[in-house]
């Protein structure tokens, strides 16, 4: 057991294992896929001036969600506060490593590119954890607005409503219980709890300094501006195509986007996203050929957007990858450390209160 597990750790083993993937996805796209005569000729007539819009739009998404994080990080951190500067090219570092590194490991990453440029002791790791997470689930905000806007304006696919209900329910549950868990101090929390129980624990690291309503309020203020931006970047891209779509039908095809790459099946989930993003439009009169190419533009854009911020915030920085996946693997040895920490906690806890009803 102890070769195999050791066998898939090594990194060339799982940079094979994701190539064979990837190998294998557009494998499968090319033969089942669209006409592609039709994807090929669908940029014929694309007029790209509006892609660099859309390019342009998603880099202010971007901007304004580093903004968010940062008025996040403002209240969970004892001054000095990190200049906005770090905090963005931190979250820029983030993005890199979400498109090169596996289960989206550029949210360790920021924080370890963060952690440098901070005095704080022990246990500021914890907390920057903590403010990632938060900031995440500050994304609920706009998620629900956004479906709330597509159910009542969209032409929804049946197969797309009970996608989109689940993301709503399970993300308004686990809000509900992040904050619910950071009031009540995680008290509750047992050994054998797992994934949920690291979910908690950096729930109740973030969440619980955000007292403050009006910074609060500030931070889910310009996370809902980002996906905004991100709403007008997707519409603006339907121009270049000369789709003639109205903005319910970009909302649609955002969200969609976002349900297409929570589980990433292999690398970017390439053919899937595109599939997610053409299929819809067709309700909308778009060929499919046509809306397979959006999708593939789309993707390009959001990929060099996160991709270019990252590798110039990775020089700013004076990193290299090797830096970077070191760095991310020191990050998730200090996770460790916090949940360990943490049950010890909840141990203590218990024993009080043993103590106290004898």
């Amino acid at each position: 057991m102890s070769r195999a597990l050791s066998f898939f750790q090594n990194p060339w083993t799982r940079g094979l294992l994701v190539l064979a993937l990837l190998g294998l996805a557009l494998l499968g796209i090319w033969w089942q896929g669209p006409e592609w005569n039709d994807v090929y000729h669908a940029f014929d007539f694309v007029r790209w001036w509006w892609i660099v819009a859309g390019f342009a739009l998603n880099l202010l998404s971007v901007l304004s969600r580093a903004i968010s994080w940062h008025l996040t990080i403002r209240q969970a951190l004892p001054e000095p506060h990190p200049r906005f500067s770090h905090v963005f090219s931190a979250f820029g570092v983030g993005l890199l490593g979400n498109a090169i590194l596996p289960a989206r490991a550029g949210e360790l990453a920021r924080v370890a590119v963060l952690r440098r440029h901070l005095p704080h002791g022990p246990g500021t790791s914890a907390t920057l954890l903590g403010t990632v997470f938060a900031h995440r689930l500050f994304d609920l905000v706009p998620v629900v607005l956004l479906v709330a806007y597509v159910f009542s304006t969209a032409k929804i696919p049946h197969w797309a409503v009970t996608s989109l209900v689940v993301v709503v329910l399970v993300g308004g549950a686990l809000f509900t219980v992040a904050v619910v868990s950071a009031r009540r101090g995680g008290s509750t929390l047992h050994d054998g709890a797992g994934t949920v129980r690291r979910v908690l624990v950096m729930a109740r690291q973030g969440l619980a300094v955000m007292r403050a309503p009006l910074p609060a309020a500030l931070a889910i203020f310009f996370q809902t501006v980002g996906w905004t931006l991100q709403l007008l970047a997707v519409w603006t891209v339907t121009k270049a195509f000369a789709m003639d779509v109205p903005l319910p039908a970009a909302a649609l095809v955002l969200l969609l986007m976002n349900v297409a790459t929570i589980f990433p099946l292999w690398p970017g989930n390439i053919g899937l996203l595109q599939a997610a993003v053409a299929l819809p439009l067709r309700q909308y009169g778009v060929a499919y050929g046509t809306g397979f190419a959006y999708g593939l533009v789309l993707q390009a854009i959001e990929m060099s957007v996160g991709v270019g911020v990252g590798l110039v915030m990775l020089a700013r920085e004076g990193m290299s990858f090797a830096t970077l996946r070191r760095m991310e693997e020191e990050q998730e040895s200090e996770e460790n450390v916090l949940l360990a920490g943490e049950g010890e906690t909840v141990e203590a806890e218990r024993e009080s209160a043993s103590v106290a009803s004898a």
